[in-house]
């Protein structure tokens, strides 16, 4: 009995597990069809909301905000993050690396109501003295950066930490320069993990709502902005249906992801067998 209770424990509490962070969003897919704003009964296919999404421009232009602040965020955070990981990983000593070091961290566990609320702050007394910036798509970008590069910073500084210093060492033997070692050996094999902090970054940048609530500006709005003001004034299944697409795309994305790595990584360890063959 005790054996059996062992066997299949772990299994039923992963089972558990899945259905409760899962089943809500089965849940809201199901109602996305539903033909009547009730939610607590399933009244009758319909693609109603469906057809109501494509003609709501509130949504749509969201969206689209949405797409170019997470899009323009994921690459200057990838980017910052790159170099932030780099120096601290590849320079263990210099003047204020503690510091550094904790101010890049300190968006981990800071919370979004005190970034968001520090940073208007910030851009009010600067647009004060110097008229700049105004708030808008700009400062939503600065925002999600912060918040984002943090996030980047840990995914690349592992990724670094695990690398093997050989490789650069036989570059630079065989007459790389620095920046030639950088461009050539160390970008490359970092580049799925620079890959996965703009996806990170992007997915924080566009999942955002408390940020973008303080640094928004007059006909500045993102996705999850607009599905915030739709749920204060109550049900909307058009939310539904616009979720139900993101949810969608979104696992299309992830799991054409995880292919083209585990793509890699078998190719991969078959260039390693021929050559460790040759």
């Amino acid at each position: 009995m005790n054996q059996l209770i062992s066997r299949y424990f772990g299994r039923l509490w992963l089972v558990l597990v899945f259905a409760f962070l899962y089943l809500p969003l089965v849940f809201m897919i199901v109602f996305s069809f539903n033909s009547t704003r009730q939610d607590a009964r399933f009244t009758g296919f319909s693609l109603r909301w469906y057809e109501a999404l494509l003609n709501d421009t509130r949504i749509i232009d969201g969206f689209w905000t949405s797409i170019k602040v997470a899009t323009t965020t994921g690459i200057l955070s990838a980017t910052l993050a790159t170099f932030a990981a780099f120096v601290l990983v590849r320079y263990r000593r210099f003047f204020g690396r503690t510091m550094f070091s904790g101010m890049v961290s300190a968006p981990l566990v800071m919370p979004e109501v005190i970034i968001g609320l520090s940073l208007l702050l910030l851009f009010v007394g600067s647009q004060n003295l110097f008229g700049w910036p105004q708030r808008g798509m700009m400062t939503i970008v600065i925002g999600h950066t912060l918040f984002g590069m943090a996030f980047a910073v840990v995914v690349i500084q592992s990724r670094l930490q695990e690398m093997d210093r050989s490789l650069e060492e036989a570059a630079m033997d065989l007459g790389a320069k620095p920046h030639q070692v950088f461009f050539l050996v160390t970008l490359p094999n970092m580049s799925q993990a620079i890959l996965a902090g703009f996806l990170l970054a992007f997915t924080l940048s566009f999942d955002d709502v408390v940020i973008a609530e303080f640094l928004s500006g007059p006909g500045v709005n993102t996705l999850p902005q607009v599905i915030y003001g739709y749920a204060r004034r109550g049900i909307n299944p058009t939310i539904y249906a616009a979720a139900t697409i993101l949810i969608c795309t979104v696992t299309i994305v992830v799991v054409t992801y995880a292919l083209w790595v585990a793509r890699s990584a078998r190719k991969r360890q078959r260039e390693i067998a021929a050559a460790a063959k040759s």
